[in-house]
């Protein structure tokens, strides 16, 4: 309720049905989940339609990215997961590169509309890597609030998307 901006909300938590309307009652617009969580991904994806929701499917690191395959034409956002989730202020994963690629490669491929999302690891350094290999969104967490001044950080990392964009 704090902002106008579109807010998209990545649950790495186990059953992402039993909290999905609480996340869009608060707002979310964007939902991603992870597809191995899930007994049944596409039910998850059309409970999110639903609600009102975009779907996203979150794919990390050790997951084959075939699981999306099937799903692809149904989300909004195929988010990969460029660390191995746990904590902040990882170092990019490097050899997710070239699964980046391949999700960009399958959602033209099958014609999808599904934004490409990289989460993990991205700051200054790693921004062009992921953005070459497809990337459309770039998370960054660390890269912006782990110095001394954020909104800077923020602006720079923002000019240099815009650049490579």
């Amino acid at each position: 309720r704090a902002c106008e901006l579109p807010l998209h909300v990545h649950l790495m938590i186990e059953d992402p049905d039993k909290y999905a309307r609480a996340f869009v009652d608060a707002g979310a617009t964007r939902i991603s989940f992870h597809p191995e969580v899930v007994a049944d991904a596409g039910s998850t994806i059309s409970r999110l339609h639903d609600l009102g929701a975009g779907a996203g499917l979150a794919i990390h690191p050790d997951v084959d990215l075939e699981v999306a395959n099937p799903h692809v034409t149904d989300i909004e956002v195929l988010l990969m997961m460029t660390v191995r989730p746990g904590f902040g202020g990882q170092s990019y994963l490097h050899e997710v590169t070239p699964k980046i690629a391949a999700a960009k490669r399958l959602v033209e491929a099958r014609e999808a509309d599904a934004d490409i999302e990289v989460d993990g690891g991205v700051n200054m350094t790693t921004i062009d890597e992921a953005v070459e290999a497809g990337a459309e969104i770039v998370v960054a967490g660390s890269a912006v609030f782990d110095g001394r001044d954020p909104a800077e950080a923020a602006r720079t990392l923002r000019a240099k998307l815009d650049e490579l964009a």
